[in-house]
């Protein structure tokens, strides 16, 4: 048998032991409130409560994709839904986690004047604590930047809740 059938069989053969040693934990789940600070200019802000739900799958020990999606509520029938995707570097120090990511998407925007669908992508990062096997609470800070009415929102998004890791 040619050493390369050999090499490829070896590998084969180890590979699930080396996974489950390379990428645990290999996906997590956050579940939690968040809060969102539109800012359209000019002096207009509205403060918006909601919720926020992501996935993460781990590519690398350091390096995930994760799927996020938000939905904020507020005043005046406002109501704003998020869905971005896009990668999170993170590292495990012992009970804590912190990661930053940089995520990409569309934001839909609705309110009784009308509404709008934009590009939006947000930039920042958070911190898990494992509070027991799994299960940890997260806590993290968004910039997040839409575009609805042809006009540019700076927004802080502020995200807290469970974390899930299997």
């Amino acid at each position: 048998m040619p050493k390369f059938y050999r090499l490829a069989l070896l590998l084969l053969a180890v590979s699930p032991a080396l996974r489950a040693q390379a990428f645990l934990p290999r996906a997590n789940v956050f579940l939690g409130y968040s809060y969102n600070h539109l800012d359209f200019g000019q002096g207009v802000t509205r403060n918006t409560n909601g919720y926020e739900f992501s996935g993460e799958g781990q590519v690398l020990p350091f390096l995930g994709l994760v799927a996020d999606y938000s939905g904020y509520y507020g005043n005046n029938s406002i109501h704003q839904q998020n869905f971005l995707l896009g990668p999170r570097v993170s590292a495990d120090l012992g009970r804590f986690r912190p990661f930053g990511q940089i995520l990409f998407g569309v934001g839909h925007f609705a309110a009784i004047g009308g509404s709008d669908t934009s590009f939006a992508q947000a930039v920042g990062g958070g911190l898990d604590y494992r509070l027991t096997g799994p299960v940890a609470w997260r806590n993290q800070v968004d910039y997040l930047r839409t575009s609805f009415f042809s006009s540019t929102q700076n927004n802080v998004r502020l995200s807290t809740g469970l974390a899930f890791r299997f």
